[in-house]
C-alpha cells in the first residue's frame, strides 16, 4: 500500500477550512462539486458525484478530521484508505496537512495529482474569495 503527505496553504483561518470540509454546502461551493455529508458532517460522505466516498471516523473540532476513503477506481477487494486532515494557523489563514494512506499500489501518483488539480486549486480560489 502507498501513502503521500501533502499540503495547502489557504486564504481563511482553520475553523472555517474545517466547517466548509463537512458541510455538503461548503464541500461542494469549495470543490465546484457535489458532495453529501450525513449526520452533520459526522457520518458517511460522498464527493465528486459520488466517484469518492467514505466515512468519518474521527473528529478533533477545528484541528484534525480522519476519514475512511474511496474511489469508483479502486477494485472490489481493496481496502478504504484513511485520510487525515490536519488544519493550523498559519497567520491569518491555514496549513492544510493532507496525509493519505492505504492506497492502492501504483496510484499514488494519481491521486497527489487528483489533490493539488480538483481540490487544493479550487479551495485556494474559493477561500481568497
Amino acid at each position: 500500500m502507498e501513502r503521500i503527505e501533502l499540503f495547502c496553504d489557504l486564504g481563511a483561518a482553520p475553523k472555517a477550512v474545517f466547517e466548509a470540509w463537512l458541510s455538503s454546502r461548503g464541500h461542494s461551493e469549495m470543490t465546484g462539486s457535489p458532495a453529501l455529508f450525513e449526520d452533520g458532517g459526522r457520518g458517511r460522505f460522498t464527493a465528486w458525484d459520488g466517484y469518492i466516498s467514505g466515512e468519518v471516523l474521527d473528529v478533533e473540532e477545528g484541528l484534525r478530521i480522519l476519514q475512511s476513503w474511496r474511489t469508483t477506481d479502486f477494485a472490489a477487494g481493496d481496502e478504504d484508505s484513511l485520510l487525515e486532515l490536519i488544519f493550523h494557523a498559519q497567520g491569518p489563514g491555514t496549513r492544510l496537512t493532507l496525509r493519505h494512506s492505504n492506497l492502492p499500489e501504483g496510484s499514488s501518483k494519481r491521486y497527489e495529482q487528483g489533490w493539488f488539480e480538483y481540490y487544493f486549486e479550487p479551495m485556494k480560489a474559493y477561500f481568497a474569495s
